[in-house]
Protein backbone atom coordinates (compact mmCIF):
# COMPACT_ATOMS: atom_id res chain seq x y z
CA UNK A 1 0.00 0.00 0.00
CA UNK A 2 1.11 3.47 -0.85
CA UNK A 3 3.22 4.87 2.27
CA UNK A 4 1.49 8.41 1.91
CA UNK A 5 -1.60 6.66 2.06
CA UNK A 6 -1.06 4.84 5.34
CA UNK A 7 0.44 7.81 7.17
CA UNK A 8 -2.98 9.81 5.75
CA UNK A 9 -4.70 7.46 7.49
CA UNK A 10 -3.03 7.23 10.65
CA UNK A 11 -3.38 11.09 11.12
CA UNK A 12 -6.84 11.12 10.41
CA UNK A 13 -6.88 8.38 13.47
CA UNK A 14 -5.20 9.92 15.56
CA UNK A 15 -6.96 13.93 14.91
CA UNK A 16 -10.31 12.96 13.69
CA UNK A 17 -11.96 15.48 11.12
CA UNK A 18 -15.48 16.42 10.39
CA UNK A 19 -17.68 14.73 7.50
CA UNK A 20 -18.75 14.48 4.21
CA UNK A 21 -15.07 14.55 2.80
CA UNK A 22 -13.72 14.76 -0.57
CA UNK A 23 -10.58 12.38 -1.36
CA UNK A 24 -8.35 14.18 -4.43
CA UNK A 25 -5.89 11.85 -5.77
CA UNK A 26 -8.31 9.26 -4.10
CA UNK A 27 -6.32 5.61 -3.10
CA UNK A 28 -8.53 2.97 -1.09
CA UNK A 29 -8.50 2.67 2.40
CA UNK A 30 -10.77 1.10 5.03
CA UNK A 31 -10.99 4.39 6.68
CA UNK A 32 -11.73 6.55 4.14
CA UNK A 33 -14.20 4.68 2.35
CA UNK A 34 -16.86 7.06 3.33
CA UNK A 35 -15.33 9.76 1.04
CA UNK A 36 -15.95 11.15 -2.22
CA UNK A 37 -12.92 10.08 -4.34
CA UNK A 38 -11.53 11.91 -7.31
CA UNK A 39 -9.08 10.37 -9.30
CA UNK A 40 -8.08 10.82 -12.71
CA UNK A 41 -6.23 8.04 -13.02
CA UNK A 42 -7.76 5.25 -14.72
CA UNK A 43 -6.29 2.09 -13.08
CA UNK A 44 -6.62 3.72 -9.56
CA UNK A 45 -9.80 5.23 -9.58
CA UNK A 46 -11.57 1.22 -11.04
CA UNK A 47 -9.60 0.38 -7.61
CA UNK A 48 -11.51 2.80 -5.84
CA UNK A 49 -14.60 1.78 -7.37
CA UNK A 50 -13.93 -1.84 -6.84
CA UNK A 51 -13.77 -0.47 -3.21
CA UNK A 52 -17.13 0.54 -2.81
CA UNK A 53 -16.21 4.19 -3.18
CA UNK A 54 -18.35 6.50 -4.60
CA UNK A 55 -16.21 8.63 -7.57
CA UNK A 56 -16.91 12.05 -8.83
CA UNK A 57 -16.00 12.61 -12.38
CA UNK A 58 -15.41 16.62 -11.68
CA UNK A 59 -15.49 17.69 -7.96
CA UNK A 60 -18.41 20.03 -7.16
CA UNK A 61 -20.04 21.50 -4.14
CA UNK A 62 -18.34 21.94 -0.45
CA UNK A 63 -17.13 19.45 2.21
CA UNK A 64 -15.95 19.68 5.47
CA UNK A 65 -12.61 18.35 5.16
CA UNK A 66 -10.80 17.38 2.06
CA UNK A 67 -8.20 14.72 1.51
CA UNK A 68 -5.34 15.14 -0.90
CA UNK A 69 -2.63 13.08 -1.94
CA UNK A 70 -0.58 14.85 -4.37
CA UNK A 71 0.88 13.98 -7.71
CA UNK A 72 4.64 13.77 -9.04
CA UNK A 73 5.12 17.49 -9.89
CA UNK A 74 5.45 20.63 -7.85
CA UNK A 75 2.92 22.41 -10.12
CA UNK A 76 0.36 19.94 -9.74
CA UNK A 77 0.93 19.76 -6.31
CA UNK A 78 0.37 23.57 -5.75
CA UNK A 79 -2.72 23.30 -8.65
CA UNK A 80 -4.19 21.02 -6.27
CA UNK A 81 -3.75 23.08 -2.97
CA UNK A 82 -6.53 26.08 -4.65
CA UNK A 83 -8.92 22.89 -6.02
CA UNK A 84 -9.13 21.72 -2.26
CA UNK A 85 -9.13 25.00 -0.80
CA UNK A 86 -12.12 26.07 -3.20
CA UNK A 87 -13.88 22.47 -2.03
CA UNK A 88 -13.61 23.55 1.08
CA UNK A 89 -16.29 24.62 3.35
CA UNK A 90 -15.93 27.57 5.88
CA UNK A 91 -14.05 26.04 9.19
CA UNK A 92 -13.29 22.70 7.39
CA UNK A 93 -9.82 20.90 7.70
CA UNK A 94 -7.50 20.02 3.89
CA UNK A 95 -5.32 17.55 5.51
CA UNK A 96 -2.75 16.56 3.13
CA UNK A 97 0.20 13.15 2.62
CA UNK A 98 3.16 12.79 1.09
CA UNK A 99 6.43 11.29 0.80
CA UNK A 100 9.21 13.12 1.74
CA UNK A 101 11.34 12.31 -1.03
CA UNK A 102 8.65 14.24 -2.76
CA UNK A 103 9.12 17.56 -0.99
CA UNK A 104 6.62 17.03 2.05
CA UNK A 105 8.57 19.50 4.70
CA UNK A 106 8.93 22.29 1.81
CA UNK A 107 5.06 22.06 1.24
CA UNK A 108 4.05 21.93 4.41
CA UNK A 109 6.08 25.18 4.62
CA UNK A 110 4.60 26.12 1.45
CA UNK A 111 0.89 25.94 2.37
CA UNK A 112 1.57 26.80 6.43
CA UNK A 113 2.11 30.37 4.80
CA UNK A 114 -1.22 31.07 3.40
CA UNK A 115 -3.51 28.79 5.92
CA UNK A 116 -3.38 27.86 9.81
CA UNK A 117 -1.16 24.97 10.39
CA UNK A 118 -3.70 22.55 12.37
CA UNK A 119 -1.31 19.57 13.07
CA UNK A 120 1.69 16.94 11.41
CA UNK A 121 2.28 13.52 11.22
CA UNK A 122 5.79 11.82 10.48
CA UNK A 123 5.84 8.11 9.54
CA UNK A 124 6.53 5.20 7.21
CA UNK A 125 8.94 8.33 5.55
CA UNK A 126 6.19 10.23 4.78
CA UNK A 127 4.50 13.40 6.29
CA UNK A 128 0.88 14.46 6.35
CA UNK A 129 -0.22 17.83 7.70
CA UNK A 130 -3.65 19.55 7.88
CA UNK A 131 -4.11 23.14 7.43
CA UNK A 132 -7.82 24.91 8.57
CA UNK A 133 -10.25 27.45 6.38
CA UNK A 134 -11.45 28.86 9.36
CA UNK A 135 -10.35 32.35 8.46
CA UNK A 136 -9.09 33.32 4.95
CA UNK A 137 -6.24 31.96 3.32
CA UNK A 138 -3.41 34.51 1.80
CA UNK A 139 -4.78 35.66 -1.27
CA UNK A 140 -1.53 35.98 -3.09
CA UNK A 141 -0.65 32.30 -2.72
CA UNK A 142 -4.06 31.49 -3.63
CA UNK A 143 -3.62 33.83 -6.83
CA UNK A 144 -0.24 32.40 -7.79
CA UNK A 145 -1.54 28.25 -7.47
CA UNK A 146 -4.50 29.53 -9.60
CA UNK A 147 -2.62 30.74 -12.14
CA UNK A 148 -0.93 27.10 -12.17
CA UNK A 149 -4.07 25.55 -11.88
CA UNK A 150 -4.91 26.78 -15.34
CA UNK A 151 -4.66 25.56 -19.02
CA UNK A 152 -1.88 26.67 -21.19
CA UNK A 153 -0.08 26.04 -24.49
CA UNK A 154 2.85 24.20 -24.89
CA UNK A 155 5.56 27.01 -26.12
CA UNK A 156 5.14 27.53 -29.92
CA UNK A 157 2.52 25.43 -30.15
CA UNK A 158 -1.65 25.11 -30.61
CA UNK A 159 -0.82 22.13 -27.78
CA UNK A 160 -3.39 22.47 -24.79
CA UNK A 161 -1.82 20.86 -21.53
CA UNK A 162 -2.89 20.96 -18.05
CA UNK A 163 -0.01 20.46 -14.87
CA UNK A 164 0.02 16.44 -13.83
CA UNK A 165 -0.04 15.47 -17.09
CA UNK A 166 2.83 13.53 -19.03
CA UNK A 167 5.08 16.23 -21.05
CA UNK A 168 3.29 19.46 -19.66
CA UNK A 169 6.24 21.14 -20.76
CA UNK A 170 7.38 20.32 -24.06
CA UNK A 171 6.49 17.95 -26.93
CA UNK A 172 8.06 14.68 -25.70
CA UNK A 173 11.21 14.10 -27.81
CA UNK A 174 10.81 10.44 -28.08
CA UNK A 175 7.18 10.83 -29.15
CA UNK A 176 8.38 13.44 -31.57
CA UNK A 177 11.00 10.90 -32.90
CA UNK A 178 8.62 8.45 -33.53
CA UNK A 179 5.98 10.47 -35.13
CA UNK A 180 9.04 11.86 -38.11
CA UNK A 181 9.05 7.68 -38.60
CA UNK A 182 4.95 7.19 -38.76
CA UNK A 183 4.36 5.99 -42.50
CA UNK A 184 2.29 8.09 -45.02
CA UNK A 185 0.94 4.87 -45.95
CA UNK A 186 -1.33 4.09 -42.28
CA UNK A 187 -4.70 3.59 -43.54
CA UNK A 188 -7.80 2.29 -42.00
CA UNK A 189 -8.50 2.33 -38.08
CA UNK A 190 -6.19 3.27 -35.72
CA UNK A 191 -5.50 2.94 -32.00
CA UNK A 192 -2.89 5.81 -30.11
CA UNK A 193 -2.34 3.69 -26.62
CA UNK A 194 -1.47 5.54 -23.81
CA UNK A 195 -2.30 8.28 -26.36
CA UNK A 196 -1.25 11.67 -23.22
CA UNK A 197 -2.64 15.01 -24.79
CA UNK A 198 -2.97 13.92 -28.12
CA UNK A 199 0.68 14.56 -30.13
CA UNK A 200 1.45 11.32 -31.82
CA UNK A 201 -2.88 11.13 -32.77
CA UNK A 202 -2.69 14.48 -33.95
CA UNK A 203 0.80 14.01 -36.23
CA UNK A 204 -0.74 10.49 -37.69
CA UNK A 205 -3.75 12.18 -38.69
CA UNK A 206 -2.08 15.38 -40.42
CA UNK A 207 0.72 13.10 -42.11
CA UNK A 208 -1.76 9.64 -43.28
CA UNK A 209 -4.55 11.05 -45.21
CA UNK A 210 -5.92 7.46 -45.18
CA UNK A 211 -6.93 7.21 -41.60
CA UNK A 212 -10.41 6.59 -41.31
CA UNK A 213 -10.14 6.82 -38.14
CA UNK A 214 -7.82 6.82 -34.67
CA UNK A 215 -8.95 5.94 -31.54
CA UNK A 216 -7.44 7.15 -28.51
CA UNK A 217 -6.66 5.10 -25.13
CA UNK A 218 -5.26 6.98 -22.73
CA UNK A 219 -5.60 6.68 -18.35
CA UNK A 220 -5.50 9.94 -16.81
CA UNK A 221 -8.25 11.73 -17.55
CA UNK A 222 -7.00 14.98 -17.42
CA UNK A 223 -4.88 14.00 -20.42
CA UNK A 224 -7.80 12.97 -22.19
CA UNK A 225 -9.78 16.32 -21.78
CA UNK A 226 -6.70 18.06 -23.42
CA UNK A 227 -6.49 15.91 -26.08
CA UNK A 228 -10.18 16.12 -27.19
CA UNK A 229 -9.18 19.85 -27.41
CA UNK A 230 -6.10 19.55 -29.35
CA UNK A 231 -7.13 17.04 -32.26
CA UNK A 232 -9.08 17.74 -35.36
CA UNK A 233 -10.63 15.17 -37.07
CA UNK A 234 -11.86 11.91 -36.94
CA UNK A 235 -10.96 10.62 -33.48
CA UNK A 236 -12.85 8.73 -30.34
CA UNK A 237 -11.05 9.48 -26.55
CA UNK A 238 -11.71 6.54 -24.45
CA UNK A 239 -10.80 6.84 -20.77
CA UNK A 240 -9.48 3.02 -20.54
CA UNK A 241 -6.67 1.19 -18.58
CA UNK A 242 -4.46 -0.28 -21.63
CA UNK A 243 -3.22 -3.10 -19.51
CA UNK A 244 -6.95 -4.41 -19.22
CA UNK A 245 -6.85 -4.95 -23.13
CA UNK A 246 -9.04 -2.85 -25.95
CA UNK A 247 -12.49 -3.52 -27.53
CA UNK A 248 -11.81 -3.67 -31.16
CA UNK A 249 -8.79 -4.64 -33.36
CA UNK A 250 -6.89 -2.31 -35.58
CA UNK A 251 -4.93 -2.14 -38.60
CA UNK A 252 -2.54 0.24 -37.14
CA UNK A 253 -1.41 0.55 -33.33
CA UNK A 254 0.97 3.53 -31.72
CA UNK A 255 2.58 4.11 -28.84
CA UNK A 256 5.15 5.33 -26.61
CA UNK A 257 4.33 2.90 -23.79
CA UNK A 258 5.29 4.06 -20.38
CA UNK A 259 7.66 1.95 -17.98
CA UNK A 260 7.11 4.30 -14.59
CA UNK A 261 4.55 3.42 -12.26
CA UNK A 262 4.72 6.58 -9.63
CA UNK A 263 8.25 7.32 -9.61
CA UNK A 264 9.30 3.29 -9.48
CA UNK A 265 10.40 1.86 -13.23
CA UNK A 266 8.24 -0.65 -14.00
CA UNK A 267 9.23 -2.82 -17.23
CA UNK A 268 6.24 -4.73 -16.50
CA UNK A 269 3.97 -2.26 -17.96
CA UNK A 270 5.44 -1.16 -20.88
CA UNK A 271 5.40 -5.34 -21.46
CA UNK A 272 1.70 -5.29 -20.71
CA UNK A 273 1.10 -2.34 -23.64
CA UNK A 274 3.49 -4.29 -26.14
CA UNK A 275 1.05 -7.50 -25.43
CA UNK A 276 -2.06 -5.27 -25.87
CA UNK A 277 -0.97 -4.00 -28.47
CA UNK A 278 -0.18 -7.64 -30.00
CA UNK A 279 -3.52 -8.94 -29.06
CA UNK A 280 -5.38 -5.85 -30.83
CA UNK A 281 -4.14 -5.85 -34.17
CA UNK A 282 -5.93 -7.03 -37.12
CA UNK A 283 -4.24 -9.60 -39.23
CA UNK A 284 -1.43 -8.04 -41.34
CA UNK A 285 -1.31 -5.19 -38.85
CA UNK A 286 1.58 -3.22 -37.45
CA UNK A 287 2.27 -1.46 -34.28
CA UNK A 288 4.68 1.62 -34.28
CA UNK A 289 6.36 2.54 -30.80
CA UNK A 290 9.03 4.41 -29.51
CA UNK A 291 10.94 3.33 -26.07
CA UNK A 292 13.99 4.04 -24.42
CA UNK A 293 17.10 2.32 -25.69
CA UNK A 294 17.78 0.12 -23.25
CA UNK A 295 14.86 -1.52 -22.74
CA UNK A 296 14.39 -5.06 -24.28
CA UNK A 297 11.75 -4.59 -26.05
CA UNK A 298 12.54 -6.41 -29.07
CA UNK A 299 12.77 -10.12 -27.24
CA UNK A 300 9.13 -9.41 -25.65
CA UNK A 301 7.88 -8.63 -29.53
CA UNK A 302 8.86 -11.58 -30.84
CA UNK A 303 7.39 -14.02 -27.73
CA UNK A 304 4.00 -12.19 -28.80
CA UNK A 305 4.42 -13.41 -32.54
CA UNK A 306 5.58 -9.94 -34.08
CA UNK A 307 8.46 -9.11 -35.93
CA UNK A 308 10.24 -6.43 -34.50
CA UNK A 309 12.34 -3.92 -36.95
CA UNK A 310 14.80 -0.80 -35.53
CA UNK A 311 14.05 1.94 -37.79
CA UNK A 312 16.17 4.52 -36.19
CA UNK A 313 18.98 4.16 -32.79
CA UNK A 314 19.96 7.40 -31.34
CA UNK A 315 21.66 7.83 -28.11
CA UNK A 316 18.41 7.76 -25.90
CA UNK A 317 15.93 6.35 -27.98
CA UNK A 318 14.92 3.93 -30.62
CA UNK A 319 11.84 3.45 -32.70
CA UNK A 320 10.58 -0.17 -33.72
CA UNK A 321 8.21 -0.69 -36.29
CA UNK A 322 6.58 -4.81 -36.06
CA UNK A 323 4.23 -6.34 -38.32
Amino acid sequence: MNPALETLALALREHPVAWPALFLGAEPHPDLFGATAWQPLKPLADLCAAAGMALSDEPQGKFRSVFFLPGKTKEETLAGFVLAHDLLALGGTLVISLANTSGAARFEKEISRAAPLLFSVSKNKCRAFAVSNTEPWDTAALAAWRDLAQPRLIPDTAFTVVPGVFSAGHIDPGSALLAQHLPPSLRGEVADIGAGWGFLSNAALAQCPNISRIDLFEADSRALACARKNLIGPAEFYWHDVTTGLPAKYDHILTNPPFHTGQARDIGLGHAFLTTAAKSLKRGGTLHLVANRQLPYEAHLVSLGLRPRVLEETGVFKVISAS
